[in-house]
């Protein structure tokens, strides 16, 4: 049974402007094993790390994924995107999963499907760390350039890509909250002019690594899906949007012809 986090403690991370301070306190508390590392840890939230560095973890699709400070943070929207990922993979696939983070995706397509041949990469050394111990015995994880990072035996046969790139045009970065911005990696959050820089690359190499019917998988802005849809179909790829009002998440998919 979980330990009551002290009042006072509440009190300082709402003082803070943690507005979950009743759950991040009780979080604190079963992350620390002494009160001296409790007391560093909610100094450390106070001082506005993310609460998923503070404490090492994320949760995403009922799992907690290893996040190690600097690391991007899976978000709950990202849940879209595993979720039409799974809905497309079948036991036995091909799956790759690009510009991975710490492995969020790939560990939830691997939990929900079986028999996969599953790899994933990334172009942050700290991400890759933490992908290869959250998909340890599960998945080949690769450190490198999006395509550049995959072994050469994948081409033509990966039957679904997924790939959470980082979509937020350089102009709008101040606009996000300040936790990201400070303690995320930028390479994880920048996304270039329109925030789809990342896409286009990705979308011009797709079809070459894609199995005939195979999918590629992005997540977007509501506002940039149709221009992310036409990026795949310039890539020879037949477009569709999924949106999720819930989750405010909205994901293209691109199917080889």
């Amino acid at each position: 049974m979980p330990v009551p986090a002290p009042p006072v403690l509440v009190a300082r991370l709402r003082s803070a402007g943690c507005v979950f301070a009743e759950e991040e306190a009780a979080l604190l508390v079963e992350a620390a094993s002494t009160p001296e590392e409790l007391e560093a840890l909610t100094a450390r939230r106070i001082a506005g790390e993310p609460l998923e560095h503070v404490v090492g973890w994320a949760l995403f699709a009922g799992r907690r994924i290893r996040v190690s400070p600097g690391v991007f943070v899976p978000r709950s929207r990202s849940e879209l995107l595993a979720r039409e990922a799974i809905r497309l993979t079948r036991p036995g696939a091909v799956v790759v999963d690009l510009c991975c983070g710490a492995g969020a995706l790939a560990a939830a397509i691997a939990d929900a499907v079986v028999g996969l041949e599953l790899h994933a990469a990334d172009l942050d050394p700290a991400a890759v760390r933490d992908a290869r111990r959250t998909l340890d015995g599960v998945a080949q994880v690769h450190e490198g350039d999006l395509f550049a990072a995959l072994p050469q035996h994948l081409r033509g046969r990966v039957d679904v890509l997924v790939a959470n790139t980082p979509y937020v045009p350089t102009d709008e970065l101040h606009l996000m909250p300040r936790e990201a911005r400070e303690h995320e990696a930028p390479l994880a959050l920048d996304g270039g002019g329109d925030g789809l820089d990342v896409q286009r690359r990705i979308a011009a190499d797709a079809a070459g690594w894609l199995t005939p019917g195979g999918h590629l998988l992005v997540e977007v802005s509501s506002r940039q899906a149709p221009t992310a849809a036409a990026i795949m179909a310039s890539g020879g790829l037949d477009p569709r949007i999924v949106h999720d009002d819930d989750l405010d998440a909205t994901v293209v998919v691109g199917t080889r012809r």
